[in-house]
């Protein structure tokens, strides 16, 4: 099969020649736009000729102000889908689209709401994005966030709506330049806090997810992307998508726990904080293999359960992931 071919298969649920694979990390900051983004874009896709392609998105959200109080969150402004940031990463979608013609699904990363709440009240940072960290200390952003849900909940409400219909926005822009669909990227374990109380996920952000899933509900491969340790796993896996991503190794749960809820294609079953980074390939290898052997007859898709520092990982590591993969038919 080609390609495309392949991961067609998977997502209607059929049986490919093998089973696709993929993989996907930050590049650095000189390589977030332009002809250096395409360039790195490429690069990764050939290097092990991977079913489909993960278009980063390290280019921001087009309104960040000082916030001082709750008051400043009140007046966000739903933007069209096309300014500043969001224009550069259209540009990079066009170009590779217009580069591939259509031999390789590409899917384009879009944050949900809270996470780019987040980064409208952090000072704008210029390095190279991280794998996301599980667990540990608090981060002050987000005490930060629990101090305004207490000021002003309506308030933090209002910013989350606009920011959702701006991505929703951006979502449609995004299909239109070229992309087969979104990465939407999901986090529960920030908002459901001891601090912030249960169900804050549910009142004030799954309503915009829904949003921005919508706006590219006519796309071939949709794929979510449950970050950090889910809280309500179970409230992600009933999203209207054609595959879902999530840290299995790390974070749980297990690829065996989750095919028998979810209709779509499972991706995942390599550790990328541990296994990828630090283990030998027969031990990659070996996710690989009880991976699939945990997926049955379920559509899944290789992958790692998250991104990775790419100056960490070893590329016999990456290798042998790949070889696990095309050696199981």
């Amino acid at each position: 099969m080609t390609r495309i071919e392949r991961m067609t298969a998977v997502l209607r649920g059929e049986q490919p020649d093998r089973t696709p694979v993929s993989y996907w990390y930050h590049f650095p900051p000189e390589c977030h736009c332009g002809p250096p983004a395409v360039q790195a874009h490429l690069k990764h896709l050939e290097r092990h000729q991977l079913d489909f392609l993960k278009i980063m998105n390290d280019n921001g959200y087009p309104t960040r102000r000082e916030v001082r109080s709750a008051d400043d969150l009140g007046d966000l402004p739903v933007l069209r889908g096309d300014e500043d940031a969001y224009a550069s990463q259209l540009e990079l979608i066009r170009s590779l689209a217009s580069e591939l013609k259509g031999k390789v699904l590409m899917i384009t990363t879009l944050f949900n709401a809270w996470t780019l709440l987040r980064r409208v009240v952090t000072p704008r940072s210029s390095g190279t994005s991280r794998p996301p960290t599980l667990g540990g200390p608090v981060n002050p952003v987000d005490h930060r966030l629990s101090e305004l849900l207490v000021e002003d909940r309506g308030s933090v409400g209002m910013a989350l709506d606009a920011i959702a219909a701006s991505q929703a926005n951006f979502a449609a822009k995004c299909i239109e330049a070229g992309a087969d669909g979104i990465f939407l990227s999901v986090r529960d374990d920030w908002v459901d806090t001891e601090e912030n109380g249960p169900d804050v996920y549910d009142q004030l952000v799954r309503t915009g997810d829904g949003q921005i899933l919508s706006a590219a509900r006519g796309a071939r491969f949709n794929m979510l992307h449950v970050c950090g340790v889910a809280s309500n796993f179970d409230a992600f896996a009933a999203y209207p998508v054609h595959g879902i991503n999530w840290a299995d190794r790390a974070a749980g749960p297990a690829i065996s726990e989750v095919v028998g809820k979810v209709k779509s294609a499972v991706c995942g079953g390599v550790d990328n904080l541990g296994t990828l980074v630090k283990g030998s390939p027969p031990q990659v290898e070996e996710e690989v293999h009880d991976a699939l052997r945990q997926a049955g007859n379920h559509p899944m898709i290789v992958a790692p359960g998250c991104t990775f520092d790419p100056q960490l990982v070893p590329e016999e590591n990456l290798d042998a992931m790949v070889k696990a993969v095309r050696a199981s038919t």
